[in-house]
């Protein structure tokens, strides 16, 4: 963590060994990535068949692993630390970048993209990984920030300066994501992308920092500039 006058180093992943022992702590660093977790979880379909498989990328601690029933759950991440932490919830551990996933082609009934697209410095290489690992008539799921201005303001200005949003150099500005391109790639590897705005609940965030709740919901809205959800079918 950055010291007052101390320059940010953006993207950090040291950052996620810094704070290893935060991922379950429901008002620590990742608190906000709790509250992501099920609303992601909310766009994963049932379990479709036995052994249904679900290819968490970029899983981190495995904080989608509570929200999930039927499936046989697959985290890749890139830290060693993280997927220790996950694999102790269940989650089956792969150590790799999700712009080169050692799976094979079709494995997944589900692919979760979850706080992970904004992140990656080789965003079509991402998207394609995800799609490629998709059977046909998968469902990819994903959110992500957008690159726009309202969101560096809102989602790093303010964000990375309250409590329980995000540590400060979580993000580099110059790897939001554009959600144009981003739609353009899914839908070239024959994932339609439907996205759709989401923000907390204003009430149980105040709430939250109040400690009278432990949890915060996200919930719809109109604008995808700041954070979005995205969810698509593969083609057959």
């Amino acid at each position: 963590m950055a010291r007052s006058g101390e320059a940010v180093r953006r993207n950090d992943p040291e950052l996620y060994e810094t704070l290893a022992d935060q991922w379950w702590h429901r008002r620590g660093a990742f608190a906000m990535l709790h509250w992501l977790a099920a609303a992601r979880a909310g766009l994963v379909p049932p379990a479709p068949r036995p052994g249904a498989v679900l290819v968490d990328l970029g899983c981190g601690g495995g904080l989608l692993a509570p929200h999930l029933s039927g499936y046989r759950h697959v985290g890749v991440d890139r830290s060693a630390s993280a997927l220790r932490t996950a694999a102790a919830h269940g989650v089956e551990p792969v150590l790799a970048d999700v712009g080169a996933v050692p799976l094979p082609d079709g494995c997944a009934d589900c692919v979760v993209a979850g706080e992970i697209l904004e992140h990656v410095t080789d965003l079509p290489a991402a998207v394609g990984e995800a799609c490629r690992l998709l059977r046909p008539g998968g469902v990819l799921v994903l959110d992500a920030l957008a690159a726009t201005a309202r969101c560096r303001w809102v989602a790093i200005g303010l964000g990375e300066r309250l409590p329980g949003i995000a540590p400060r150099g979580t993000h580099d500005p110059a790897l939001l994501v554009d959600r144009r391109a981003l739609v353009e790639l899914a839908a070239a590897r024959g994932v339609e992308l439907r996205l759709r705005g989401m923000r907390p609940s204003v009430r149980d965030l105040l709430g939250w920092w109040g400690g009278r709740t432990e949890d915060v919901r996200m919930v719809p809205c109109a604008s995808t500039a700041v954070l979005f959800q995205g969810v698509g079918c593969k083609r057959g």
